[in-house]
């Protein structure tokens, strides 16, 4: 039994990985002059304005001008962010791999190896990382809808991270399932087979009382720190929670397009029936 359950403590390789990446790139961060710091913000850090300039420059012009009036702080920030006006086309991914403080990477690193964990084991590698990759972009793409003209660079993972915790949803609390109750009457499952379980489908997520706690929490949560920046470590900045929607509705909606195929019982499997 012992063997059974240590498999869910050992991380898969990938989301391991990440999670050294997104440290480690702060860390080096950490060793950078402000110059160059506000250098990378600037060339990786998504900033919805460049692409709104490229193709109808006035209104990003009016919101400089705006943040120029404000004080001249601002309007140096703004004009800095907004560069030569051309859009960077590969920040809509590149900005997941910045964050703002040790505790926001930290957070994001929590929730991704919780979350993460299960749904790299469930997609494998190459579908985990084109899934990472959708929810980063859908969580760029909601931010921008709702923010055209802002020159505030956006940065951090949460975006992938929301939508792990979105694609979790949908089979970790299935009868089986790593979070779901075994044979056994327990609520830990590590074993292969506990995380190709049959995903819920949306319509039963409602009905499903776990599931629904889960996805009331997570909104209870953006909701929260909205309102209260500062308990995600990022006091004085704002919260993109319309990028972690986006993820999340990605990862939620688009799961089946990542989730490979169901492996074929065989006939000497006695559940096959």
């Amino acid at each position: 039994m012992r063997a059974q359950r240590e498999k869910i403590f050992n991380l898969p390789a990938v989301v391991l990985a990440a999670v050294v990446l997104l440290v480690g790139i702060h860390v080096l961060r950490g060793f950078l002059p402000l110059e160059s710091n506000l250098a990378l913000l600037r060339e990786f850090g998504f900033v919805p304005g460049r692409f709104t300039y490229a193709f109808d420059p006035h209104p990003v012009v009016v919101a400089l001008d705006a943040a120029r009036q404000k004080s001249e702080f601002d309007g140096e920030i703004a004009g800095y962010f907004l560069g030569n006006g051309k859009p960077l086309w590969w920040t809509p991914l590149t900005y997941a791999f910045l964050h703002a403080s040790y505790l926001h990477v930290g957070f994001n690193c929590l929730w991704l190896v919780a979350f993460g964990a299960p749904v790299a084991r469930r997609f494998g590698t190459p579908r985990f990382l084109m899934f990472c990759v959708a929810t980063a972009i859908a969580g760029a793409l909601a931010h921008y809808v709702t923010h055209l003209v802002d020159l505030q660079p956006v940065i951090g993972a949460s975006a992938v991270v929301s939508g792990t915790m979105a694609a979790a949803l949908r089979f970790v609390f299935q009868p089986g399932a790593p979070l779901g109750e075994g044979p056994d009457g327990l609520s830990l499952n590590a074993t292969d087979a506990a995380y190709r379980q049959p995903a819920l489908p949306l319509r039963s997520i409602i009905t499903d009382r776990r599931a629904m706690t889960f996805l009331i929490a997570w909104f209870f949560a953006n909701m929260l720190f909205g309102l209260v920046p500062s308990l995600s470590g990022l006091t004085g900045a704002t919260i993109a929670w319309q990028a972690h929607i986006g993820g999340f509705l990605v990862g939620l909606f688009a799961f089946p397009l990542f989730d490979p195929p169901a492996p074929i019982p065989s006939w000497d499997d006695p559940q096959s029936d």
